[in-house]
């Protein structure tokens, strides 16, 4: 398939592919809450990794206002 068949089909559907990416990884840490295996399987940095699972799972990062 060439280059300009993809985009036609992409423009279709009127998405991107980094958009179909961006959807991908946080489906996959909405699964796994791993930064580590989002790591490995998008090739992402630790950090984007950590902000995917972050987006995905907020009440796990909330922060406790009574603790000191």
């Amino acid at each position: 398939m060439s280059q300009f068949g993809i985009r036609r089909i992409f423009l279709s559907l009127r998405v991107t592919p980094s958009q179909l990416r961006i959807d991908r990884i946080l489906d996959e840490a909405g699964h796994s809450a791993d930064p580590v295996r989002l790591m490995r399987i998008f090739g992402i940095a630790a950090n984007t990794a950590v902000k995917y699972v972050k987006t995905a799972h907020p009440q796990r990062f909330m922060l406790d206002s009574t603790s000191p």
